[in-house]
């Protein structure tokens, strides 16, 4: 599970309810909260949010939603490191083995993009066609992230519009209703005027707090997975083109950050550096 998303939404909510209650002199204060709660500003601003962006996408698209809640909470399965690492292990069998033996090790692999990538060069396909068909999967796996999260930005633009919207409305009926010549009609300026800002208190906490960090977290995951596809194919032609996979893992780290080169580079090297250590034993026992 990845909590840094609700961990995240929750601080921020403790965070404001905080500044709303606690008092310059640090007593608490509950009630406080009492001026923050009016039915009809959320009902404006929730209320319409959902409304125009169900009027904005389709129904199958907003039926992703649950999906992409889920995909924000779970830890992302897209490594780089981990798909480097698989790459250079199928190049080894295929230059031992040939592209042939592949066939057994694609149907092992829990990524669908890398299981049909190593299944096209099984298949003997040319390597034009299979970078084609490839980077038409990647394709089309960017016009369906691309909508997903714009789902979340039309939201971030839609709640404060609506919050703009409420206040506009509140403003209109207390103008409206405003007669200073009767007593205690300053009072009910004051009141009106704190009712009608609500609504863009609201619509700001709805875009900031819920919208934007979602629209955010499902744009990261979108980009790490559009690397890891992009490993795959470079990968994928190299192995058809039957390249040293030492080469080939030198190409694909191009594609890490210089961190991520380092710690790839680490694991290498504890590895070479155990079957050093065994080395001088076997030469002291033949002597």
């Amino acid at each position: 599970m990845d909590f840094t998303s609700i961990i995240g939404i929750i601080s921020c909510i403790l965070l404001v309810v905080s500044g709303i209650i606690v008092e310059k002199t640090g007593n608490v204060d509950i009630g406080a909260l009492i001026n923050f709660a009016d039915p009809q500003s959320a009902l404006i601003v929730i209320g319409g949010t959902f409304a125009a962006l169900f009027a904005s996408f389709s129904l199958t698209s907003l039926k992703e939603v649950p999906k992409h809640l889920k995909i924000i909470m779970t830890k992302d399965k897209h490594n780089p490191n981990d798909y480097i690492d698989a790459i250079v292990g199928c190049a080894e069998i295929a230059r031992k083995n040939g592209l042939l033996a592949l066939e057994e090790h694609a149907n092992e692999q829990e990524d669908p993009f890398l299981k049909s990538s190593l299944l096209l060069i099984v298949d003997a396909i040319d390597a034009d066609k299979v970078r084609a068909m490839l980077e038409g999967d990647l394709g089309y796996m960017n016009a369906r992230h691309e909508e997903a999260v714009s789902i979340y930005e039309k939201g971030s633009a839609l709640a404060p519009a609506f919050g703009m919207i409420g206040t506009l409305i509140g403003l209109i009926n207390m103008l409206a209703g405003l007669d200073l010549n009767v007593e205690g009609g300053t009072d009910s300026l004051t009141s009106g005027m704190a009712v009608a800002l609500i609504t863009t208190f609201y619509g700001s906490m709805l875009a900031n707090v819920f919208f934007t960090p979602i629209a955010n977290k499902l744009q990261v995951r979108h980009e790490r997975e559009v690397l890891c596809k992009e490993i795959v194919i470079e990968g994928i032609l190299s192995i058809q083109s039957g390249e040293n996979p030492k080469f080939i893992r030198e190409k694909l780290m191009s594609f890490l950050s210089e961190k991520d080169k380092m710690s790839l580079s680490d694991s290498g090297d504890g590895e070479d550096g155990d079957k050093k250590k065994k080395k001088p034993k076997k030469e002291k026992k033949k002597k």
